[in-house]
């Protein structure tokens, strides 16, 4: 039997570089945190406020975000998030204020996550039973994205130009994506979700994989939030340099996505979430633990190569426990990236402004355990 071939078309290389752009904004917050709560005299706390609007942003555009679609067409609520996501990036890179700039933020969420469930639902319509190899791609190419901020910002603000330029530049990228793919058609969610599945409740085993996917989640933006911090405040480096050795981890995840896409073609997905979350517990360890700057940058990389995959491939386990419900799945998958971006962030930000940022980033150790756990939980329940 011959098995099916994976191909891209312009609709896939649109969903692709619109999901980079969402990771790249998604991604700037943590590299520019540093910068912003020195020019604003934030606390830790205050900072995580940002994190904080984007993810009630996130939980809104979950909870309505596939009746949009379903309501206006796929076409209307994709074109009108990527452009409400740039107005919110605007307002963040002029904003001189936090009553500005943390508003923009949940803008940015909002309109922003509106991608997020449609891309997954509209991958998943598309490709079918490929649909791990198509949403682990295109995570891989919002790797590549969300590993630009951390270096653009260093770069800019070392060059005198400033770090809000690397806001800025995304808004030009959005632009560019509208002229070359304006008139690429989008697969019509309202056509193939019909009244009955829409209806009917999501199994036990999607919210088993829900919450997994919050876990995940919450390792994953408790690292990018605050590591360029605790590479400064625990290990020592300069606040320019700290903030860059976030690309350390974002590049990790890049590599770990390219090693994911070819392993999804043939490895189990439990079997592939599995070994991830392995590495990534290994990977946190030596980050967190040690005090030699060399040996964090080390740990801090192995932990990218495991987190790299474990949001796109416990997205394509959950929505595979869902069949049929596309856009439901998705656009509820969103609110567990939305309330853990919600809570654990600024959790972390609570500790460390009572405690310290190495004793609150044990945290991160707890979730990587209750994760790892929760999916052996899940594939008890669910048939493959």
């Amino acid at each position: 039997m011959t098995s099916p071939i994976f191909t891209r078309d312009r609709f896939t290389w649109l969903t692709y570089l619109m999901l980079g752009y969402y990771a790249y904004l998604l991604n700037v917050f943590g590299p520019l945190m540093p910068f912003l709560r020195a020019e604003l005299g934030l606390s830790y706390t205050e900072g995580s406020l940002h994190f904080s609007a984007f993810a009630v942003g996130m939980l809104l555009a979950g909870a309505v975000g596939d009746r949009l679609a379903r309501r206006l067409g796929t076409r209307r609520v994709f074109w009108g998030g990527a452009a409400g996501m740039a107005l919110g990036t605007v307002g963040l890179a002029v904003g001189r204020a936090l009553w500005l700039t943390v508003p923009s933020a949940l803008v940015m969420g909002g309109f922003g996550t509106l991608l997020l469930v449609l891309i997954p639902a509209t991958l998943s319509l598309r490709y079918g039973n490929l649909r791990t190899v198509a949403l682990t791609e295109s995570n891989t190419v919002a790797s590549l994205c969300s590993s630009l901020p951390p270096v653009l910002v260093g770069l800019l603000e070392s060059g005198g130009l400033g770090w809000r330029h690397a806001l800025t530049l995304s808004v030009v990228f959005v632009a560019l994506l509208a002229v070359q793919f304006r008139t690429v058609a989008l697969p019509e969610l309202r056509a193939v979700q019909t009244a009955e599945t829409t209806r009917r409740r999501l199994p036990w085993g999607y919210w088993a994989y829900w919450t997994v996917l919050f876990l995940s989640v919450a390792v994953e933006f408790c690292l990018i939030a605050w590591s360029a911090d605790f590479m400064e405040h625990e290990i020592g480096l300069g606040r320019v340099l700290a903030a860059s050795s976030v690309s350390v981890f974002l590049g990790a995840m890049l590599v770990g996505r390219f090693v994911g896409s070819s392993l999804a073609r043939r490895v189990p997905g439990l079997r592939l979430l599995l070994g991830a979350q392995v590495v990534t517990g290994l990977g946190f360890a030596l980050f967190w633990l040690t005090r030699a700057a060399p040996l964090a940058l080390v740990g801090l990389f192995i932990a990218g190569l495991g987190v790299a995959n474990l949001y796109p491939v416990t997205l394509s386990l959950a929505v595979g426990a869902a069949p049929g419900q596309p856009s439901t799945a998705t656009a509820r998958a969103t609110l567990a990236s939305g309330v853990a971006i919600l809570t654990l962030p600024m959790l972390l930000g609570w500790l460390a402004d009572r405690l310290s940022l190495g004793a609150a980033y044990g945290v991160v150790g707890v979730l990587i355990v209750a994760a790892f756990l929760m999916t052996l939980g899940a594939a008890s329940r669910v048939r493959p």
